[in-house]
């Protein structure tokens, strides 16, 4: 053996156990990011730090000066003159905190992922055809970093708050991500689900793939939701103001704009997609439930109705308890979840060992 290949690394066989782990890691870690954004929009922080500083923004103020700067910078937008005017330094403090811990967590995300990536790559236990999408999810990553400065940017000028559409962009690119680094995950663990052969497989991913698109669509409306604080009206259920549909819902014109800033329409658009969500997953469980599905699929369609259940009873609740925040968070939370479970009933079934067609 010659001194130049004993100075190469020794590439080892792919480790798919491995990778899978860390890339769940990280995707748990994607899933506190978008709880501690939940937090962050819900207690008005988002606009206390009006600087982009991707290296030199990882310290927090470390003196009085700075603290006092921070809070000048905060006094010249519209936020603090026509929403917090009069607020102490001690209250900017507990905004910004929030704001910093969500900014620090994003850059901890994208150095949990770049340090054992380059690791796996250096030792070869990266799989050929692998690594493209492990560094598509790198660079998703700090675009999406991006995103963040431009919807928190919208806040500086001509609004008290940032853009609803800039804000549901920035949660939907966010579970975009989360969403393409699981699957690829669970592809990676999951690699066959042995059992007995099912009837209209074809018909059960379609529906599966559907009620992935309708959740999407109901989170997204959800986004508009906390753009527009419209949780904080219609405090009742299943009645917007004494009737089904709110009579102010078509108050904008042109009339497409009610489906992005009338917050009667925002809100009952939410509603009819969360309970069109619902009816599906209770739907899909009750036609797994005719079929021959082996023992992981039905298990994990049972965990997606349980989760469908629970964040329906958390949206019912914080509606009618008008927004707590902790009810809030565990929403967003639920909603997160939900999109997780549906994912993975796709991934079993994609991996069934057997054809269902009957």
């Amino acid at each position: 053996m010659t001194a130049a290949s004993q100075s190469r690394p020794i590439a080892g066989p792919p480790n798919d156990r491995a990778i899978a782990i860390w890339l769940l890691v990280c995707c748990a870690m994607i899933f506190a990011m978008a709880v501690i954004g939940a937090v962050t929009r819900l207690t008005e922080s988002g606009l206390s730090i009006m600087e982009w500083a991707p290296l030199r923004g990882i310290l927090p103020p470390l003196g009085e000066a700075e603290w006092q700067r921070l809070f000048a910078l905060y006094r010249e937008i519209p936020e603090y003159k026509e929403v917090n005017a009069g607020m102490s330094l001690a209250d900017f403090k507990g905004i910004f905190w929030w704001e910093y811990i969500h900014r620090l967590w994003g850059r901890l995300i994208g150095l949990v992922f770049l340090l054992p990536f380059l690791w796996f790559l250096l030792r070869g236990k990266i799989r050929t055809g692998l690594a493209p999408h492990l560094l598509a999810m790198f660079l998703l990553g700090g675009l999406q970093g991006l995103l963040g400065w431009v919807m928190v940017a919208s806040g500086f000028a001509e609004r008290s708050d940032v853009s609803q559409y800039r804000l549901t962009a920035h949660l939907l690119a966010a579970l975009a991500i989360y969403s393409y680094i699981f699957w690829v995950a669970s592809g990676l663990l999951l690699k066959e689900v042995p059992g007995a052969p099912m009837a209209r497989r074809g018909g059960l991913r379609g529906g599966l793939i559907a009620l992935l698109l309708l959740l999407t669509l109901a989170i997204a409306s959800g986004g508009f939701v906390a753009g527009l604080n419209a949780g904080l009206i219609y405090n009742s259920f299943p009645l917007m103001d004494g009737a089904l549909v709110p009579p102010d819902y078509a108050q904008l014109s042109p009339w497409v704009l009610n489906l992005f800033e009338n917050v009667a329409a925002v809100q009952f658009n939410h509603r009819a997609l969360a309970v069109t969500v619902f009816a599906s997953v209770l739907a899909l469980w009750a036609w797994s439930r005719h079929l021959a599905a082996p023992p992981r699929l039905w298990q994990a369609m049972t965990i997606l109705l349980g989760l469908a259940v629970l964040q329906v009873g958390l949206g019912i609740s914080t509606l009618l308890l008008v927004v707590p925040l902790p009810l809030a968070v565990l929403h967003q939370a639920g909603a997160i979840a939900l999109l997780t479970a549906c994912l993975w009933c796709l991934r079993v079934v994609t991996r069934l060992k057997e054809p269902l067609d009957g």
